[in-house]
Formats: structure tokens, C-alpha cells, sequence
């Protein structure tokens, strides 16, 4: 999966509580992607805006699967 690929699918789905390789500080409930040194980090946050359930990955496009299913996993609890 490519960004492009991963941010259309955002859009099309109405994705929502996404921080998109650290376009923000972390908030509450939310899931992030970040690039650190060639590898890639997925995480969700918890009430308290903390990074928990952080994968690595050696890959982007695994990095960007992960992502888009944890966003859609999040937004359906938040529907």
C-alpha cells in the first residue's frame, strides 16, 4: 500500500482520529503513524493521549495496512 493508497481510503471510508505521521501532537483515542531511522511505528492512544500498542515495521506498506485497520477497527467502536 502506498500513502496515496492509504489516504484515499481514509477519505473514501471518512476515516476519522488519525495522526498522520506526527502531523500533531498525540490527542486521546487516536491512531498515529510515524517514520523513525527507515522503520515505521503504528500506535493507538489511550485516554490519556499515550502511545500503547505500538508495532514496528520494516516496511511502509505493511505500516500503512496496519493503520488503516486499526482506524477502521477505532471508528466503528466510535460510531
Amino acid at each position: 500500500m502506498t500513502r496515496e493508497g492509504a489516504l484515499e481510503i481514509i477519505q473514501n471510508e471518512k476515516l476519522q482520529n488519525l495522526n498522520w505521521f506526527d502531523d500533531h501532537k498525540i490527542k486521546p483515542n487516536e491512531v498515529g503513524i510515524s517514520e523513525k531511522a527507515n522503520k515505521w511505528i503504528v500506535y493507538t492512544s489511550d485516554e490519556r493521549a499515550n502511545p500503547i500498542s505500538e508495532k514496528e515495521f520494516q516496511t511502509e506498506s505493511e505500516a500503512l495496512e496496519n493503520l488503516i485497520k486499526r482506524l477502521r477497527s477505532l471508528n466503528k467502536i466510535s460510531r
